[in-house]
């Protein structure tokens, strides 16, 4: 029987993407690498607990979920979560930034000053700008401005993202554009908190570190895993939770927070996917080993 293990999901570094493995192993998933795994037989997905602790009742939990964790686990993830807005009191400053997705999808959001561009890196925005830099509560102030002056959300979902890629505008200076325009915008708005101090405009792009240049486009993301199935193809790009994979005859999107909680086995056979595939459509907005990895 193949070994099995299991992967706690894709985490961003300035030095890349890394899938990370119980026991701390790690591998990495590089453009042009083959990409082979499956679920064996039988396999059941469980919930992979909560700030540490593994969950006490083991409870499967559904193949579609992108968190793997049961209500209970879910709870108490969310209850010391700067995101769910239940953390009042951190002391380390915050960044406020600008994200872009695509034509028209730039989000605002606040990350912590000592987590640098990984927050930017995990959602997968192409590029990005900061704002402003202060104490967590004037950080969410400003979010909530941005999002009632200027009509831009706080979240953009991968759906939407992922239809996008293959067709982004092929500069940098086309891709900063919005971000520049609604940065200028944010910066002079009268109710800016006095707390947060300004940040000069400063766009980074990260097509070249996904490696969104050239991009195929693709058909359809896999919507979970099941039991039996798999998937081997070759490492097109990364961005995000997002591995865009040729496998076989046809492009896949695998979001990889689609994996914890399965046990992951060495894929065998021929390049394809053999996990159910969502394919994009007009809602989505498309008109389309070594070791494990």
């Amino acid at each position: 029987m193949a070994q099995a293990w299991r992967c706690s999901g894709l985490r961003w570094s300035v030095d890349g993407p890394e899938l990370v493995w119980d026991g701390g192993r790690r591998s990495v998933p590089a453009r042009g690498k083959r990409v082979a795994f499956g679920v064996a037989d039988g396999g059941v997905r469980t919930c992979v607990g909560a700030r540490g602790h593994a969950c006490p009742r083991r409870a499967v939990v559904p193949g579609r979920s992108t968190g793997a964790r049961c209500e209970e686990c879910g709870r108490l993830d969310r209850a010391h979560s700067v995101a769910a807005d239940t953390i009042a009191d951190d002391p380390r400053p915050y960044h406020v930034y600008l994200a872009w997705f695509g034509p028209g999808m730039v989000k605002v959001g606040i990350t912590a000053e000592e987590r640098g561009s990984a927050r930017l890196l995990e959602q997968g925005a192409v590029c990005f700008s900061w704002l402003g830099l202060g104490p967590l509560m004037a950080a969410r102030r400003t979010e909530e401005l941005l999002r009632a002056a200027l009509q831009v959300p706080d979240r953009i979902p991968y759906a939407q993202k992922r239809a996008v890629r293959s067709r982004l505008p092929a500069s940098e200076a086309e891709r900063a554009a919005e971000i520049e325009a609604l940065h200028a915008r944010a910066v002079g708005l009268a109710q800016w908190p006095e707390s947060l101090a300004r940040k000069p405009c400063e766009v980074v792009d990260h097509a070249g570190v996904f490696g969104l240049d050239g991009l195929p486009g693709a058909g359809g993301a896999v919507s979970e895993l099941v039991a039996g199935g798999g998937v081997r193809g070759e490492l097109l790009a990364a961005a995000g939770p997002d591995l865009h994979l040729a496998a076989g005859r046809e492009v896949v999107v695998l979001d990889t927070r689609l994996m914890p909680g399965w046990e992951i086995v060495p894929g065998v056979g021929e390049d394809g996917c053999t996990f159910p595939v969502r394919e994009f459509g007009e809602a989505a907005g498309i008109s389309v080993q070594d070791g494990l990895f």
